[in-house]
């Protein structure tokens, strides 16, 4: 026998078959009038999902790309790819901006047609109507945080080196610029016996590249009343010695008379930990970092005593999360105010009431979050407030809708 459902014809008794008939006795427990308004919200949401992804894509790579096929002779095929590998970082901002759109043209639209007008007559309340909606925004929730979390890191890391190699540039997931580490410790003073705890290390290197600093100076205050400056061409970790290996430079040596003695070596090795490598095999993007990857980096800045980089990683932490709940954000208030009475919303109309809804809420999280990585508000309430104050700001368009 044949099964024909979504119309795809499979054998019954064909493992699809024993699917799609699961699948269609699950849907139907679903209760009618929530079916009915999800199967009207999935045609503007996939709608908005394009434009949004395609504007996006269009000012963020496109046009960037066409120039460097001009310009710099890229292949197109090389193109295409780094396209394609872009395209899940902007879905992710698309999701939450087609939510808003999605509900708000929804709901405009049967309460054009007074469909809702109809619901409430029958005793159906506002909040009942929307909660399709709420229901597609905790999954389009759910949807954003997996892409955000393991797909755009990789995606966007593997479109850099595509691009880079089609270049002819240098190509190394390792590499960084400006590499500064700090290590803090305990100084003991021999003579008195006295404590001094601070700033013991300060690593700096100019370049990171294939496991090899260049540039290298090294702050030494471990030592009481006397101070040293390692600066070598280059230097790399050693893990048979477990030591830092730096070759061709000089060590400067000032004690408290304020004598000065140099020293110069082309090979020498120190002893100081990992901290350095570590710091500079971090992406500089938190945007490019995996949750754990984002977790792991800041645990390392607080370790070196980094507050302002260890703060602002605490803040793009929450904001893992804050992105995602933007869509349950936009779906509240995009359906309460399509579900006002009597109103009527174009495609052009919707999507010029969600750019500026989407200007508004960006615009308020930018600015609470770099108030949390300046410190003048916690992470948490610097990346949830304007979550917040969206719902809140959605509860009293529901509640006007409602009357």
């Amino acid at each position: 026998m044949k099964l024909s459902l979504f119309n795809i014809s499979v054998d019954r008794d064909s493992w699809l078959g024993k699917l799609q008939r699961w699948s269609y006795s699950k849907w139907r427990l679903v209760p009618l009038i929530d079916r009915w308004l999800f199967g009207e919200l999935v045609p503007p949401l996939l709608f908005a999902i394009a434009a949004f992804t395609v504007v996006s894509l269009s000012v963020g790579v496109m046009f960037d790309l066409i120039r460097k096929i001009v310009e710099a002779g890229l292949p197109v095929f090389i193109a295409i790819k780094v396209l394609i590998l872009s395209l899940p970082g902007f879905l992710v901002i698309s999701f939450p901006m087609a939510t808003l759109m999605a509900t708000l043209l929804a709901y405009s639209r049967l309460s054009a047609n007074s469909e809702l007008k109809a619901l409430r007559s029958i005793g159906v309340s506002t909040r009942r109507m929307i909660a399709p909606a709420l229901a597609l925004a905790v999954l389009m929730t759910g949807l954003t945080f997996i892409f955000n979390d393991s797909l755009v890191p990789l995606s966007n890391r593997n479109a850099e080196i595509t691009l880079k190699r089609a270049l002819g540039k240098a190509i190394s997931l390792e590499k960084g610029n400006d590499i500064i580490y700090s290590r803090k410790g305990v100084v003991n003073d021999p003579s008195s016996n006295k404590i001094r705890d601070g700033l013991t290390h300060l690593f700096y290197a100019r370049k990171f590249f294939n496991n090899e600093m260049n540039d290298v100076t090294v702050l030494d205050f471990s030592r009481f009343e006397t101070s040293q400056i390692l600066m070598a061409n280059k230097a790399f970790w050693n893990s048979d010695e477990s030591k830092w290996e730096f070759i061709n430079g000089k060590i400067i040596t000032i004690d408290s008379d304020g004598i000065t003695t140099t020293a110069l070596f082309s090979r020498y090795l120190y002893p100081l930990d990992t901290g350095p490598k570590r710091i500079a095999e971090l992406p500089k993007d938190a945007n490019d970092m995996t949750l754990a990857e984002a977790i792991k980096a800041e645990k390392l800045y607080a370790e070196v005593g980094n507050v302002k980089e260890s703060r602002r990683i605490k803040v793009r932490i929450q904001e893992k999360f804050t992105l995602p709940m933007a869509c349950i954000v936009f779906g509240l208030i995009g359906a309460s105010l399509g579900a006002k009475p009597n109103t009527t919303t174009s495609r052009s109309q919707g999507f010029g009431i969600s750019v500026v809804l989407i200007l508004f809420y960006y615009v308020l999280s930018f600015s609470f979050s770099s108030l949390g990585v300046k410190g003048t508000l916690s992470p948490l309430i610097a990346a949830w407030s304007p979550v917040l104050i969206s719902i809140l700001g959605g509860e009293l368009l529901l509640r006007q809708a409602s009357r």
